[in-house]
């Protein structure tokens, strides 16, 4: 078993250097072999960290970015797009922005119903938008 006693304070000060840079208790092992020719076990040197009294940094887990949410703005009018490549299952689909910046896809499927599926979970646009929406899938359709 290792003791802190078979280090010199060159040594020691050299673990605390290392520690304060960042190092954690795997790179303080592997640093005291290859520079100092001590090769000690990882539970050794858990041992001499806690006798000389080091606080190991805490390693920072990467931050990972929330995928950022599409801003809803508020037009006041309703926009609806076709798409170029029908989604399966469907004869025509396409998106629609409502008036309050809400956005859905939909799709008529072979019996001719319609299916609005809108970001938000649960949204239902007002009337006014819905005619308004309906509308202009009846004017974009017919050409």
């Amino acid at each position: 078993m290792f003791s802190v006693s078979q280090l010199t304070d060159e040594q020691k000060q050299q673990i605390h250097q290392w520690a304060d840079d960042g190092a954690q208790m795997a790179d303080i092992q592997k640093r005291m072999a290859e520079e100092l020719g001590i090769q000690i076990t990882y539970m050794d040197t858990r041992f001499l960290i806690l006798d000389l009294g080091i606080e190991l940094k805490k390693e920072e887990a990467p931050v990972e970015s929330a995928p950022e949410e599409e801003l809803k703005v508020a037009t006041g009018m309703v926009e609806t797009t076709v798409d170029e490549l029908v989604r399966p299952g469907a004869l025509v689909s396409g998106r629609v922005t409502f008036s309050d910046g809400e956005k859905a896809l939909w799709a008529i499927d072979q019996m001719g119903r319609l299916s609005l599926d809108a970001d938000t979970p649960g949204y239902k646009p007002d009337e006014e938008d819905m005619i308004t929406f309906q509308e202009q899938l009846r004017d974009k359709l017919a050409k």
